[in-house]
């Protein structure tokens, strides 16, 4: 078998989580169909709309993305999932020309689902560096495992996303998640930087 799914999640023979991330994303028609009603509805406020929408849709479009590994097209695809719904909660067409930023202050609102899929992800590496014995998840994102790679150029690693926005190497990485308190206070710093500087 090429690709077979495992607990809400798509294994594929490459290990490439490109096919499930679309997949679940693509979802949305599904689940939006199912809250058109309280979408459409005048006597429900947009800010308890927006909250649906995150309650009920986000972690079913997100369940498992801990362990996907994001590119930069991915993130933009969850920027453009994010915007979708507000666009339908705050019924904006496409044709409207309004930019993304305009819809955002119309919500009153700011980006998000990247930033809770960037807490989830290196919640679970701070989760998993911590486990004590032989743990073969750790080992592979230590890059202890035997083998080695493809000719060509390297595809981004699952690690690659932990280097890249905590802005510190492995070894560091893996020392500052000993601290329990410490890393969930780092965690939430790195995630919620983009909220901070926009």
């Amino acid at each position: 078998m090429d690709t077979f799914p495992y607990l809400g999640s798509l294994i594929t023979e490459d290990i490439d989580c490109t096919t499930e991330f679309r997949t679940k994303l693509n979802r949305r028609q599904t689940i939006g169909a199912s809250l058109q009603k309280i979408r459409k509805s005048h006597s429900i406020p947009i800010s308890t709309k927006i909250r649906l929408m995150k309650a009920l849709v986000w972690p079913v479009a997100t369940y498992g993305c801990e362990r996907w590994t994001l590119r930069k097209s991915e993130e933009t695809r969850l920027d453009a999932f994010e915007m979708i719904g507000l666009r339908k909660i705050l019924r904006v067409s496409w044709t409207a020309k309004k930019t993304s930023e305009w819809v955002l202050n119309k919500a009153g609102v700011k980006r998000e689902l990247l930033d809770t899929v960037k807490a989830s992800k290196l919640a679970y590496y701070g989760h998993t560096m911590r486990k004590q014995g032989s743990c073969l998840e750790k080992e592979m994102m230590q890059g202890t495992m035997l083998g080695a790679r493809r000719r060509g150029r390297p595809r981004t690693a699952w690690m690659d996303n932990i280097k890249t926005w905590t802005g510190l190497s492995v070894e560091e990485s893996i020392r500052i998640t000993e601290d329990r308190d410490k890393y969930r206070k780092y965690v939430h710093g790195v995630a919620n930087s983009r909220i901070e500087d926009g």
